[in-house]
């Protein structure tokens, strides 16, 4: 019945998109449907490619040598995930417009009369969205190659060096491949998912189209037609992401990996290192977050505060129902395969209902809408407001994010001995009661960790708040899109500060919970 829940806004999705409107589809087909697929792919592209350079450069760094604040940078090298592309895209296009603090210094110095006395570069164009995105989620790549260099056998790195051969070309890389596929796929699927930042910058992607579709034209089965095309490079997505977690093995053996194996570093050749760590930690994090606290600062008032913690709460509240209900529906998944019904067919259903999380929050809206639209239509249900409510909104985000809640919990539960729970039941303890007295306690941290990254994702979503809430509902998400939207970015800064500030909450978490080190990655 999860399940179920689960997938009905995919497979509503689907089942809708047989229903052709040919005379907008044929428009959309001569006209914008190749810009659509084009901008996407260079996006796609251009994005992997750049966040692959970022994150395999600092990860090597950070694995290979011990130099003076590697330990800080290790952990900060994280900190731009936590903040939404979107936020960075309003942050630079003030910082760098026409209007800007930076351009109009330029032009004091150099006493400039006008834009058209000397060339900027535009931040709002195809270039200036790869590299926001880039920046913000290079991480994903950097984290997972990281692992995977530090827990290669140290052994392997010898043999390459008494070889004579490159221990970066010959070792790291080719065994961290699939870690670093699964990495830049993580990336692609949130690049092709975006919604916030190539609306504010006008770059015509095809997530874009679906929502300019179903509610600049109103066409609700174009847009979901739009979805399926979407739906096939999300699959190649997954289909990449799967093929390369196949060829990882997890084993927990005591083998002495890179971290045995660094070269220390004096204080005058950390420079260098340093440098090239602190570009994508200032560019993606640090100015940001400077050019927030200035806005807020200037435009703090006693009032708008009021508002925003109005909607604060309002996040607060939304996130915290959504990611326990996440959770709850986690356990009863994992314990359901593991330990209940230890059968194929349920766990290729749970498998399919994790893949939400790599659909853009658009389609899943448009799913969820035309589900309760559905449900609405049954005469039982005819009474009760569904579309557009609290309820529509909390199956979407359990739709979008279910796969962080479930994931967690599962890799949890695998690790906890089976003999374990077998001697609770030959003892005649229940199984519930071995749940709440054995299994839950052992799991805790997982739990901790699936509740707040899911917590988190919730309060970063866009797209799926600003369709689905209910009328003169915000949240700190939606605020600072209408403000930014309409060119206000100082009455968005504070709340989108304050999304910054929870987003930093399981970077912190996960510097003190997981050891990857522990770990053989291959």
């Amino acid at each position: 019945m999860v399940i179920l829940i689960i997938l009905s806004p995919i497979s509503f999705i689907l089942f809708n998109s047989f229903n052709f409107n040919f005379y907008n589809w044929n428009h959309l087909f001569s006209t914008k449907l190749s810009l659509y697929v084009i901008n996407t792919i260079i996006l796609l592209f251009g994005v992997g490619f750049c966040s692959l350079v970022l994150g395999l450069t600092t990860a090597w760094i950070i694995a290979r040598y011990d130099f003076f604040l590697s330990n800080i940078l290790e952990w900060a090298l994280l900190l731009p995930v936590a903040i939404p592309a979107y936020i960075v895209a309003y942050c630079y296009t003030d910082f760098l417009d026409f209007s800007g603090p930076l351009q109009s210094l330029i032009r004091d110095i150099f006493l400039l009369d006008n834009k058209s006395s000397y060339y900027f570069p535009n931040v709002r164009s195809m270039e200036g969205t790869i590299i926001v995105m880039s920046f913000v989620l290079y991480p994903y790549v950097y984290f997972l190659s990281k692992v995977s260099f530090i827990s290669t056998p140290v052994s392997l790195y010898e043999l390459a060096q008494l070889r004579g051969n490159s221990i970066f070309f010959n070792v790291a890389l080719p065994i961290a491949r699939p870690a670093i596929i699964g990495g830049v796929s993580l990336v692609l699927m949130e690049t092709i998912s975006d919604f916030g930042t190539v609306e504010f910058f006008a770059i015509e992607t095809i997530t874009l189209g679906i929502f300019n579709l179903w509610l600049g034209m109103n066409d609700f089965n174009s847009a979901t037609q739009l979805a399926v095309i979407c739906f096939t490079f999300i699959i190649i997505l997954l289909t990449i992401e799967l093929i390369s977690r196949n060829k990882k093995r997890y084993d927990d053996l005591n083998i002495k990996g890179l971290s045995n194996f660094k070269i220390k570093l004096s204080l005058k050749n950390s420079f260098l290192p340093i440098f090239l760590c602190m570009i994508p930690i200032t560019i993606g994090f640090v100015l940001p977050v400077i050019i927030l606290v200035n806005q807020s600062v200037s435009s703090f008032n006693n009032h708008n505060f009021e508002i925003i913690l109005d909607i604060f709460l309002n996040t607060i509240f939304i996130g915290g129902i959504s990611s326990f209900l996440i959770i709850f529906f986690g356990i009863l998944l994992s314990l359901t395969i593991n330990y209940k019904n230890n059968n194929n067919y349920l766990k290729l259903l749970a498998i399919i209902a994790g893949s939400g999380y790599a659909f853009p929050g658009v389609i899943l809206a448009l799913g969820t809408t035309y589900f309760f639209s559905y449900l609405q239509n049954i005469p039982v249900l005819e009474n009760f407001l569904l579309v557009g409510s609290i309820f529509s909104l909390i199956v979407a985000y359990i739709a979008r994010f279910n796969a962080i809640g479930f994931n967690s919990i599962n890799s949890g539960i695998l690790r906890v001995p089976k003999n374990i729970v077998e001697a609770s039941l030959t003892l005649n303890t229940s199984f519930e009661k071995t749940t709440y007295k054995i299994i839950l306690p052992l799991i805790k941290p997982s739990i901790l960790i699936g509740a707040l990254l899911s917590f988190v994702d919730i309060v970063k979503e866009l797209p799926i708040t600003l369709i689905l809430r209910p009328f003169n509902f915000e949240t700190l998400a939606t605020y600072s899109y209408q403000f930014a939207k309409d060119e206000m970015f100082e009455q968005s800064a504070l709340s989108s500060l304050l999304i910054v500030f929870v987003g930093i909450m399981p970077i912190i978490l996960l510097n003190l919970i997981l050891k990857p080190e522990k770990f053989l990655y291959k």
